[in-house]
């Protein structure tokens, strides 16, 4: 299976190669890999449904970290898809890009990535493997909306998908780090056959959440999923109809068996996809485009599928599959429609829109087709579903049950309400609106269309397939008494009672609302409301802005001292509170020997004496050979401690960076002071000095302590000394460590080296053409050749 991703990612790559010569060949040739991946999901579909087909490669063994991905009955409705569906939107955008879009090439290959990274998530059974495909998605729909950027709506769109994303992206990693430390693992199918417990479980769950409620743009985070409409149609078909936004359904979909009945976890769960189910349905009334109508009721078909997944019934289990397939296959193809009215006509506005039905009846035959499934109208799999879900909470029963069934009826009125908005406002005849006039689309662009829609119909009607998927997926939820719930099966007739009676009174009800529309649409407008999430998105934005300016403008005020001053301060807020409280608990451990070797003592006065002068000397260049003093003063204690190594290394590095500050001295004034319009106060000084002098103080004892809290010899250093003459040959095992067992780190030191001579060297060369000229003050003063042309022939060669 992570064979199959990463093709996704090598073809992708070369449909942007491909697109070079053709658009439409670059489309068709992605179209290929993810209908392949659906054939070979499908043939391997009997052992996906018993007992899963896994594919897991370690990463790092020891600490448990490995790519671990399984097919099961969830991850083949998802691979049906995302591949099935992908391919097809794949092939309609061969007719819907231009041959000289400058989209296409960046979109062929994004949406193909796109299609990897989603299969990698859907399949994923690791948290730290679904995170990681799960900030990919982020990344890919982050630039698939942006496009090339050149549109400031496709900009704004981008950026707020992307930080509504991110944001619960990490808040989910905190989580899956949490949950996975209480469970002692990171597989998935393993958590929810133990589920954990405790304060750490609990918050983990709860972060978990706030990462799927961002991704499947649930309230109040639901306005980056409209605000993307500005995306090429096939990307919003394909991320914000068929896969993306589906991203924390699954999620909550591979957990529920575990947490369902836990209360942190029903409760945000039942409650926001409720209202975000109604909301999306409300919204979608009265808004005038197509696309965007889609949009929120996509933001409202989500809502209600987070209802039945998160809820924990067995029947729900049911209608979430049914649901998930079917919202698949009704969206996709009527945001395929809305692309190609919007390209025959150049307009996809409901009251620009006029007489369609007519111009263009294969198309509105589509539309109407994936519309009844949508609005749950028999006999389509949208009307299995929503039964089924109807049925959920009846069983159910008690306040819980009755209030969400309520809640459900009134989005189903909602959702048949703005299914008739949508047929209406695309293909009616409306009085006082000229007639549309509009060239009839290729087959290319309607094909892909009608296949989904009639998917809709021929698996409603052979229900077993549906039925048999979620059979397998239901079987993780506990076993329950209810005989109702145990022998409850996916199907088209259940007989009379009052899920069908509920089905009709929403069919009723929403067409009702539809032809009072006008009412409906003067009820919306007076109806306003202080909090919009929209709003408050806003304004956390521009709240963060002002906050950086201001910390910026505070912070960044163009001082070294003040920078410097800045981490010393967080120095001792930070490690130092943790020393001071050590102190104070009495947690020291014994101190040392204060010396080994008289020859540290005069080493140590001399470094201290040096220290002590730096700040008093006014010259330049007499802080630089102090400065050079200190460092050889502590390369001489190496040696006495017994580090040649270290001694080497800080001899070599004192050395280049003395002549590099010499070379630089040259350009600057004598003394440090000679700037200054006017000396320091004596308040900044004192302050100075307690500020350096506390956090020397810190430093000073946070290395005598922890060299005094070694108890017992280096294991390390015990493996060092036992392999260095059988392993390396080498009799010293200071030069083993350095040439073997440390090569890299080593080559790293000597890089360093070779950087810092390459920066003296660069200096020296450029002072060969400086000139000493005296200023009119009788200061000497420096001329650089650096910018002569002489200068530049000899750098050049």
């Amino acid at each position: 299976m992570l064979v199959i991703v990463i093709a996704h990612l090598v073809v992708a790559g070369a449909c942007a190669w491909i697109a070079r010569r053709s658009r439409a060949a670059a489309f068709a040739v992605a179209a290929v890999l993810p209908a392949l991946t659906l054939v070979w999901a499908l043939a391997h579909a009997g052992q996906a449904l018993d007992g899963g087909v896994s594919d897991r490669i370690e990463w790092v063994p020891q600490l448990g970290l490995g790519f671990s991905l399984r097919l099961d009955a969830l991850g083949l409705v998802m691979v049906v898809l995302v591949s099935g569906l992908g391919a097809l939107i794949l092939a309609y955008s061969v007719r819907y890009f231009g041959p000289t879009s400058r989209d296409a090439p960046r979109t062929a290959a994004l949406l193909l990535a796109f299609a990897g990274f989603m299969l990698g998530l859907v399949l994923a059974d690791d948290l730290l493997t679904l995170y990681v495909f799960w900030e990919l998605t982020s990344i890919a729909s982050f630039l698939l909306v942006g496009q090339g950027g050149l549109h400031k709506a496709n900009r704004r769109a981008a950026v707020q998908a992307l930080l509504v994303t991110v944001f619960g992206g990490l808040a989910m990693l905190l989580g899956i780090v949490l949950l996975g430390h209480a469970a002692g693992t990171y597989v998935i199918s393993e958590i929810v056959a133990a589920p954990p417990t405790g304060a750490a479980a609990t918050a983990g769950i709860v972060l978990i959440l706030l990462g799927a409620l961002t991704k499947s743009a649930q309230l109040p985070f639901h306005p980056w999923l409209p605000a993307a409409m500005a995306a090429p149609t096939p990307v919003s078909a394909y991320l914000h109809a068929a896969s993306m936004v589906k991203a924390g359904v699954v999620l909550v979909a591979r957990l529920s068996p575990a947490f369902a009945v836990r209360p942190e976890w029903w409760v945000p769960v039942v409650v926001l996809g409720l209202a975000t189910m109604l909301l999306g349905g409300w919204r979608a009334l009265t808004e005038p485009d197509l696309k965007r109508l889609l949009a929120f009721g996509t933001v409202s078909q989500l809502g209600f599928l987070m209802v039945l997944f998160g809820s924990g019934s067995r029947i729900a289990a049911y209608a979430g599959i049914g649901m998930l397939l079917a919202h698949g296959l009704f969206k996709a193809p009527l945001f395929m429609v809305v692309g190609t009215i919007d390209k025959v006509t150049g307009t996809r506005r409901v009251d620009e829109l006029s007489g369609l039905w007519r111009r263009l009846p294969g198309l509105a035959a589509v539309a109407t087709l994936a519309a009844l499934s949508m609005a749950g109208a028999p006999p389509l799999l949208g009307f299995v579903g929503k039964e089924a879900a109807f049925q959920a909470y009846l069983n159910e029963g008690g306040l819980r049950g009755w209030l969400v069934d309520l809640g459900v009826l009134a989005g189903a009125i909602l959702t048949v309400a703005y299914t008739a908005r949508f047929l209406w406002g695309a293909f009616a005849t409306k009085p006082g609106v000229e007639r549309t006039e509009a060239a009839r689309p290729g087959p290319v662009l309607t094909v892909p269309a009608w296949i989904c829609a009639l998917s809709g119909l021929v698996l409603a009607l052979v229900t077993f397939v549906p039925d048999t998927l979620a059979t397998s997926y239901a079987a993780a939820y506990p076993e329950r008494s209810d005989p109702v719930a145990a022998g409850y099966h996916l199907a088209i007739w259940h007989g009379l009672g009052l899920p069908l009676l509920e089905s009709a009174i929403a069919l009723v009800v929403g067409l009702a609302m539809h032809v009072m529309r006008h009412r409906v649409a003067a009820v919306a407008g007076a109806i306003t409301s202080p909090v919009s999430a929209q709003r408050g998105y806003e304004r956390i934005v521009s709240g963060l802005e002002r906050l950086a300016t201001f910390v910026t403008g505070r912070l960044q005020a163009g001082s070294l001292p003040a920078y410097l001053g800045a981490i010393i301060v967080t120095m001792l807020a930070l490690p130092g509170v943790a020393v001071v409280r050590a102190v104070v608990d009495g947690l020291l451990p014994p101190l040392p020997r204060y010396i080994d070797a008289v020859a540290q003592l005069p080493l140590g006065v001399a470094v201290v004496l040096c220290a002590l002068a730096l700040p008093k000397v006014r010259r330049r260049f007499t802080a630089v050979v102090l400065v050079g003093a200190i460092g050889y003063g502590i390369g001489g204690l190496f040696i006495v401690d017994g580090g040649p190594d270290l001694a080497l290394a800080q001899f070599l590095v004192e050395t280049l960076t003395l002549v590099a500050f010499v070379f630089v001295l040259r350009r600057l004034p004598a003394h440090f002071d000679r700037p200054r319009v006017a000396p320091p106060s004596r308040r900044a000084t004192v302050s100075k000095a307690v500020l350096a002098g506390v956090a020397g103080t810190m430093v000073a004892l946070t290395a005598v302590l922890l060299s005094a809290a070694r108890t017992a010899p280096s294991t390390a250093s015990d493996a060092y000394v036992a392999q260095a003459r059988d392993g390396t040959g080498a009799d010293n095992v200071i030069a083993a460590i350095l040439v073997d067992f440390r090569a890299l780190d080593t080559v790293g030191e000597i890089s360093v080296l070779l950087i810092a001579a390459a920066g003296t060297a660069s200096l020296v060369l450029a002072t060969r053409f400086d000139r000493r000229r005296r200023r009119g003050d009788g200061v000497d003063a420096i001329d650089s050749g650096a910018g002569s042309p002489e200068h530049e022939k000899e750098v050049l060669g």
